[in-house]
């Protein structure tokens, strides 16, 4: 595959345990990741990347049922994880998804995708500082080539559960390109890591009834709706201790 999805999954959270298949509105969490992600249109594929634990044995079947190609790994080293799929699956560029954002926008996917082969840089994506999306909607997308290089010299088991920050902190090995918004929505957040989070992602979903709607939508809804933000504004998220 020239570029694809590999959406990281699995059962054990500590703040919110088995979150990736949580109801929302009638299907789970990942799910509806799959679903949004399947609608940008730069991508060649999409795999799920899980653990060996038994846990996620519900991973694998909810893949089965939805119909997407699974891949089991390492379940703490998620560098490796992520290198033996794209390894396995032949992914030449991995665009990394998690499956705590079920707001992922295929828009902003295909442009933080576009923006890579336009730049040609190793690593891109709209986390970079300065951040102005949404926490949620998440994109990283990084050569085979960069993925190896961090899986070979990456020493830290602590940068290696989170993949990407040998990348993102040896700028002289790696050209890294920002893609950054007008606007600076960065205060907002979408991504689902406690009950809280569920709470305001699921009242967004009910609203709109199924999933037709863009991060342009949500945007809107939210800016009618500020006490919203309210329910997760309390939230901190959790950081890589370096």
């Amino acid at each position: 595959m020239g570029k694809a999805a590999i959406i990281q999954a699995r059962m054990g959270s500590t703040r919110l345990p088995g979150k990736a298949l949580k109801d929302i509105c009638g299907k789970s969490m990942l799910e509806r990741v799959v679903e949004r992600v399947k609608k940008a249109k730069t991508i060649d594929g999409l795999i799920i990347a899980t653990t060996v634990r038994e846990e996620d044995d519900q991973i694998v079947a909810e893949c089965k049922k939805v119909g997407v190609p699974v891949f089991r790994g390492n379940p703490e080293d998620l560098l490796d994880r992520y290198y033996q799929c794209a390894k396995r699956y032949g992914v030449q560029n991995v665009i990394r998804i998690t499956s705590d954002c079920p707001l992922i926008e295929p828009e902003v996917i295909d442009l933080v995708v576009g923006k890579f082969f336009e730049v040609k840089p190793d690593y891109a994506s709209n986390t970079l500082p300065p951040r102005t999306y949404p926490r949620g909607l998440d994109v990283e997308i990084f050569s085979f080539d960069a993925l190896e290089l961090a899986w070979r010299e990456d020493e830290d088991p602590a940068w290696r559960e989170h993949v990407t920050p040998y990348i993102c902190r040896h700028p002289e090995k790696f050209k890294l390109h920002a893609v950054t918004n007008d606007a600076d929505y960065s205060y907002m957040r979408w991504t689902v890591d406690t009950p809280e989070d569920l709470v305001l992602v699921r009242k967004i979903y009910g609203h709109f009834g199924d999933d037709v709607f863009s991060w342009h939508d949500v945007i809107k809804l939210l800016e009618n709706h500020p006490e919203w933000l309210e329910i997760n504004k309390h939230v901190v998220q959790k950081e890589l201790k370096v």
